[in-house]
């Protein structure tokens, strides 16, 4: 069995990424109010060092995330601590620049088959049959 080909996996340098720590939203008591776990990452998508490809086909998705001027703005509040919502904004970061490193293929157009041109006439002839068996007898 042939395994399928994943998709190359991009490097994405940690210096073109600019991460803050903010306080996260929502529930957690006192805890909530001091300490800042949530990490918002950006990343500069036309200023990297990826392929022009694959920059050019992120700034292409339509995803909220992506800013108007081509920065990519991830915020993670998922875990309790810093280093755990540091390590997950990456992991979306990768994920996503992945989700593009391979190109699209290319439609190829196809004609329809010989049988499937028959089916379609027997249809046809079928329901216009159906459809005539409805109309008022005439006298």
């Amino acid at each position: 069995m042939v395994e399928p080909i994943s998709p190359p996996l991009l490097e994405i340098n940690e210096v073109e990424v600019e991460i803050t720590a903010i306080r996260a939203q929502g529930a957690g008591g006192q805890n909530v109010n001091k300490v800042s776990s949530a990490i918002h990452l950006r990343f500069d998508i036309s200023a990297s060092s990826l392929p022009e490809d694959v920059k050019e086909r992120l700034l292409g998705l339509r995803d909220s995330r992506i800013t108007k001027d081509g920065v990519l703005v991830i915020k993670a509040q998922q875990h309790r601590t810093q280093e755990m919502n540091r390590l997950d904004a990456f992991s979306r970061l990768h994920e996503l620049a992945n989700s593009v490193a391979l190109p699209p293929k290319t439609r190829r157009a196809t004609k329809p088959s010989y049988g499937s041109k028959q089916r379609l006439r027997v249809a046809k002839s079928q329901r216009s049959e159906t459809k005539a068996l409805r109309a008022r007898v005439n006298e």
